[in-house]
């Protein structure tokens, strides 16, 4: 008899993860008390950026190299925008678009061509198109994942794992704090706004000197804004300052921002390794796969890749840590 998986966690770890078994022939449960996908998660709030190449700019090279394998499996699993990503800044801000183009690849500079690739952006002369970059919408890609596993069959249970529940793939985020002693929080604040003035057809990145802003379009006039980094452990509220910064910049972009209508403000924080990079640890007989950081659409392939190997052919990729049984 083929083993049954029980994948605990039900964000975009565990789904990804289930997903890739599934894919593979596995049977599998979910467990998640909080219930199906929706605001209780960090993967809710993200921007769904495959960005690769732009965070190559301050990443290790593992984000580059695995993060370009994301947008293929995304695009079996869900809708995915391969329109690729824009980096601006002010006139002011100039040397960090050099500095930003030193850091990475895979990009063009664009002038002129910047009034034909995003008409509503106002105030900028140069640009950083990188065209082979990707993004999609984290809330329907989580609800495609869902639906993807009902239809295969895969049960989900909205109540906490059975104890000594065997072949447990533990995808809990900050949750696993209780054995992943050397995970910590960072606190992400994004807005989503609507602004039919506005037509993006692309994320957007403004270099800004403390604050890098990004906007994400998601369809109809209405746009993720975001994301603060903040060493910071209270999810409980924006703060007011970066409410302002992230306005701010969005007004910077294009005034038409001015008038936009404020829809929702979330506050989460990501689940973060000392390196910032995603492991897989297997410890007591469970298989912990956690830390995406900031990566979370972009690495949760790669990472759901690395279990399977590992929980079905006991194959150890680069994510997985020493055993810790």
């Amino acid at each position: 008899m083929n083993a049954v998986f029980s994948i605990v966690g039900s964000g975009v770890a565990g789904l990804a993860v289930a997903s890739e078994l599934a894919s593979r022939g596995a049977e599998l449960q979910v467990f998640d008390p909080a219930g199906p996908p929706g605001p209780h998660g960090c993967s809710w709030w993200a921007g769904g950026m495959l960005a690769p190449w732009c965070e190559y700019e301050n990443a290790e090279e593992p984000v580059l190299r695995l993060g370009q394998q994301a947008a293929a499996w995304w695009q079996e699993r869900t809708a995915v925008e391969r329109r690729g990503t824009l980096v601006v800044a002010a006139r002011r801000d100039l040397p960090d678009l050099r500095r930003f183009a030193r850091r990475t690849e895979g990009f063009r500079e664009v002038g002129a061509e910047l009034a034909s690739l995003e008409p509503d952006l106002h105030g900028f002369s140069r640009g950083l198109f990188f065209e082979d970059e990707a993004h999609l919408d984290p809330r329907k890609a989580l609800a495609d994942l869902h639906a993807g596993l009902v239809a295969r069959g895969v049960r989900f249970h909205h109540t906490e794992a059975p104890a000594n529940l065997p072949n447990v793939i533990d995808c809990r985020g900050l949750g696993a704090r209780d054995t992943l002693r050397d995970l910590r929080g960072v606190k992400g604040e994004m807005l989503v706004i609507r602004c039919p003035d506005v037509t993006l057809t692309r994320p957007v990145r403004l270099l800004h000197p403390r604050i890098p802003l990004y906007i994400v379009p998601r369809g109809n006039g209405v746009y993720m804004l975001g994301a603060t980094m903040i060493e910071s452990e209270d999810r409980r509220r924006i703060t007011a300052r970066s409410m302002l910064e992230l306005l701010s910049a969005a007004y910077a972009l294009s005034p038409a921002f001015g008038e936009a209508e404020i829809l929702e403000v979330g506050v989460d924080l990501r689940p973060a390794f000392p390196n910032n990079l995603p492991r897989i640890r297997r410890i007591g007989g469970r298989i912990y796969a956690n830390g995406l950081y900031r990566y979370g659409y972009l690495l949760a392939p790669a990472l759901a890749r690395g279990v399977a190997d590992l929980a079905l052919h006991n194959i150890r990729t680069e994510m997985v840590d020493e055993d810790r049984d």
